[in-house]
């Protein structure tokens, strides 16, 4: 799928803004951005309680699969700028934002058949496939001295856009609510991603994708293709994994969520995206703490200012325990 570079620069400026953001003045447009004008933020004079939301754990979920091969690359090169603007940014109490940011992608191993259809077309033979994903566990990249990046790291720009580009030959079945739960919960227990997530720092989850999701957690199924309509048997219910992060997290008020997909059947200048039926599900069951973006949007800038709103309400509740 082919997208503007545009999707990439103001992607993290929003979740940068979300701890205090109605403390401060907005930075300003980054010169990746297309010339979007920046979010404009009021200020104000109060200060913030000490256990005011002053860390945030970022976990972006990106699809890896065939049709995300341009989004890969124009993520990578405009990370440099968005790590910039993430080490600008200060709390209304002055001190900068403790942040950490781990990427994991939409890919589950997984065992199944396919016996694809083709209307007209004579049965065509079944296909055994054994795909092989990251399973949730966090991608190590480049001189990464562990799997997350954090604020004052050696080249912590360039390795951001060395492991944001996950490239695009991941499992075409994307699984990013099951990668999502087995990143915070699985993948904490076996030590692979032990340590990421921290008890007084607000969880920020993005998924990225062109499809819907299509998590489930067994094998050896069969499925006539990888576009999963409703109604597929063998989904994951949406709610387990509400469920699953309000019990990592300890409350629904810890964490926030954006996912930019498809709301319909669509294509823009950026390219085609499948109605992500699942996905709008996980946002509506999630509620206020969550928003749906559409990738179909010919300029991102709105639903980024939509992602903005919800993680910065998300901040101004989240209270240290």
């Amino acid at each position: 799928m082919s997208r503007s570079p545009a999707l990439a620069a103001p992607l993290l400026a929003a979740f940068a803004f979300a701890c205090g953001a109605d403390q401060r003045d907005a930075l300003p447009a980054s010169p990746d951005a297309g010339g979007a004008a920046p979010v404009v933020v009021s200020p104000s004079a109060s200060v913030l309680p000490d256990d005011a939301c002053s860390k945030m754990d970022i976990l972006l979920v990106v699809d890896n699969s065939g049709s995300m091969k341009e989004e890969q690359a124009n993520l990578a090169a405009n990370f440099a700028v968005l790590t910039q603007r993430l080490d600008q940014y200060t709390t209304a109490s002055g001190a900068q934002l403790d942040y950490r940011i781990a990427v994991t992608t939409t890919g589950r191993s997984a065992r199944y058949k396919m016996t694809p259809e083709l209307p007209g077309m004579p049965p065509l033979p079944t296909l055994d496939v054994n795909d092989k994903g990251d399973d949730g566990r966090f991608r190590r990249a480049c001189s990464m001295s562990h799997t997350w990046l954090e604020r004052g790291e050696p080249d912590l720009s360039s390795n951001f856009s060395c492991v944001a580009n996950v490239g695009a030959g991941g499992p075409a079945l994307e699984m990013p609510l099951e990668s999502l739960r087995l990143a915070v919960t699985t993948r904490m227990g076996d030590s692979a991603n032990a340590g990421f997530l921290r008890d007084d720092a607000l969880l920020g989850v993005m998924i990225l994708t062109d499809e819907d999701d299509c998590s489930r957690t067994d094998n050896d199924f069969t499925i006539k293709d990888d576009t999963c309509p409703p109604g597929t048997p063998g989904y994951a219910a949406v709610d387990d994994y509400v469920s699953a992060l309000d019990a990592v997290k300890g409350g629904r008020e810890r964490w926030a969520a954006a996912v930019i997909a498809g709301p319909t059947n669509c294509s823009s200048g950026f390219g085609q995206a499948g109605e992500a039926t699942r996905l709008k599900d996980f946002v509506a069951k999630t509620g206020q703490n969550a928003v749906l973006g559409n990738i179909c949007l010919g300029d991102l800038v709105k639903p980024l200012e939509n992602a903005l709103g919800v993680f910065d309400a998300a901040c101004k509740k989240f209270k240290v325990k």
